[in-house]
């Protein structure tokens, strides 16, 4: 194969009660990559669009990712790589782990090299550590593997998918500001209480129980986070006026994307989506704060391959 182009999509982690562990994958917004075989021997980006990024691969969590896995299954030929960004680094829906994955799914792809998706989660993983500074794997497995995923642990790696009920949506906000995840991770606290501990994995467990049985009351009842949304909340201007907002229009739940700066509201149905993504919308409509906001149900085909080269 000489060329190949891959999209590897947004992605919402935590999920409230599954800090770390849970994670979806969204529709929709992503990253495109375009692979050529060139004549020379390296891996090289040829172009980066939408976002300015690190043309050095060593530099780059796409590249990084690349070379793991290029180390391991290596070749005679050069990779030329154009990367169209359409995930802002910093949102909180996964953008280092889109390109991780987008990356290492493509080179399976063009190589020939018959790895399953659960195969390449270890070389993606090289990539989002170096743009996190820790092994996480709660965003890079929804967006390789698509749908609802679990990281039962990272070493070794030993991720479990999860069922989506069939008309489960999810809206989405980015408010267009910078949160570091290094300050995102600095709020938590090194200890928690042992009441919220039990009452969050209960909250999980039946998460994951209202998964399998499509029961979106017990999802709604179990969408809470008692640990991290509290600690992280201030960091969000308005958080709680846009997380309301949207519990309003008819969310299942609201929190916290990731590290954030974005929120996501989990929704039975398109159109309480599309209201809570209004509600959202409309309370940074009256600030300074530009935003940008997706209504997506939940992608269960993750990473995939496209016809989409004339998009570079």
């Amino acid at each position: 194969m000489n060329s190949i182009s891959v999209f590897a999509p947004a992605s919402v982690a935590n999920v409230s009660c599954g800090f770390d562990i849970l994670g979806f994958c969204l529709e929709g917004v992503g990253d495109h990559f375009l692979l050529e075989k060139a004549d020379h021997k390296n891996i090289r980006f040829k172009a980066i669009l939408g976002q300015e990024l690190p043309m050095d691969p060593a530099k780059n969590v796409a590249g990084i990712a690349a070379q793991a896995l290029l180390k391991e299954y290596p070749v005679d030929f050069g990779i030329d790589i154009t990367l169209k960004k359409g995930i802002k680094p910093g949102s909180g829906i996964g953008s280092s782990s889109a390109s991780a994955v987008g990356i290492v799914y493509a080179l399976n792809k063009m190589l020939g090299l018959g790895l399953k998706k659960n195969e390449l989660l270890p070389f993606a993983m090289a990539g989002e550590s170096f743009a996190s500074g820790s092994a996480h794997a709660d965003n890079i497995a929804p967006a390789l593997l698509g749908g609802f995923t679990l990281v039962r642990s990272v070493e070794p790696m030993d991720i479990v998918q999860l069922p989506s009920p069939s008309n489960l949506y999810a809206a989405v906000i980015h408010p267009q500001i910078e949160i570091k995840t290094s300050d995102a991770r600095a709020v938590l606290s090194n200890t928690v209480d042992f009441k919220d501990s039990i009452q969050q994995s209960a909250n999980l467990g039946a998460l994951i129980s209202g998964l399998y049985t499509e029961d979106y009351e017990l999802i709604r009842r179990s969408l809470v986070d008692l640990l991290v949304e509290p600690k992280r909340a201030p960091l969000i201007p308005h958080f709680y006026e846009m997380k309301n907002a949207a519990l309003e229009m008819g969310a299942l739940g609201a929190s916290i994307s990731g590290a954030g700066p974005s929120l996501f509201a989990l929704t039975q149905g398109k159109t309480n989506a599309e209201k809570a993504a209004t509600a959202m919308a409309n309370i940074l409509k009256s600030t300074d704060i530009p935003f940008e906001i997706w209504v997506s149900p939940i992608n269960t085909k993750g990473t995939i391959t496209t016809d989409d080269h004339e998009i570079f």
